[in-house]
């Protein structure tokens, strides 16, 4: 039986958890948009209601340069970053379905970054590849002031001494709107467009 999908927005309440118990980062970011992924289960008591399988949330940047960045200070207030993506089986196709419909949900136009920690997790990004995102390199890996509590960087303690590594990163960006405004994002892009990136077993 082929399993039915369909995605939702969710609350800020109901996305935490997943973030802070289930992601491997453990670690609040900034949700402005957040949408789940659902599906019917056959539940103990024998009733059939929806179970949610998925999140993902979208929110400000972590780096603000990030938003001048991608295109430009002129497109700076569009950028938004897809930063959480949990799945409770991650069974196949789960996370393109609730990342491609998550996209048509949020307000237009966008500039989306996300990033697949390729240095930390070996991640490469085949959920971006797979929706049509497209790559724009890979970051360098680095060392950051502490933040407080394991928040970002932005929050440091003000102690330089203190260091966090930062790893290697795939940056993957999408662009949503009509195609008059998705041109004009890419025509201001700063990035150069590559191709997809392989796995690379000795950063796994």
């Amino acid at each position: 039986m082929r399993e039915q999908y369909w995605v939702n927005s969710i609350t800020y309440e109901q996305a935490k958890p997943w973030i802070l118990d289930i992601h491997y980062a453990h670690r609040m970011p900034s949700v402005s948009f957040a949408y789940g992924l659902y599906t019917p289960k056959v539940h103990d008591d024998g009733e059939l209601r929806s179970e949610l399988v998925g999140i993902v949330t979208y929110g400000s940047p972590a780096s603000p340069s990030l938003c001048k960045g991608v295109c430009g200070v002129e497109h700076k207030q569009d950028v938004i970053e897809l930063n959480r993506l949990v799945l409770k089986y991650n069974r196949k196709n789960e996370a393109s379905i609730l990342v491609s419909n998550s996209l048509k949900y949020l307000p237009q136009p966008k500039i989306v970054v996300s990033y697949a920690d390729v240095g930390g997790q070996g991640h490469t990004g085949y959920v971006y590849q797979a929706t049509n995102f497209l790559f724009t390199g890979t970051t360098r890996p680095r060392t950051d002031i502490a933040g407080k509590d394991g928040k970002h960087s932005r929050h440091h303690l003000g102690d330089v001494t203190k260091r966090v590594d930062r790893t290697a990163k795939h940056r993957y960006v999408y662009f949503t709107g009509n195609k008059r405004e998705c041109k004009v994002f890419r025509n201001a892009l700063r990035y150069p467009i590559m191709d997809y990136p392989k796995p690379q077993e000795d950063m796994t």
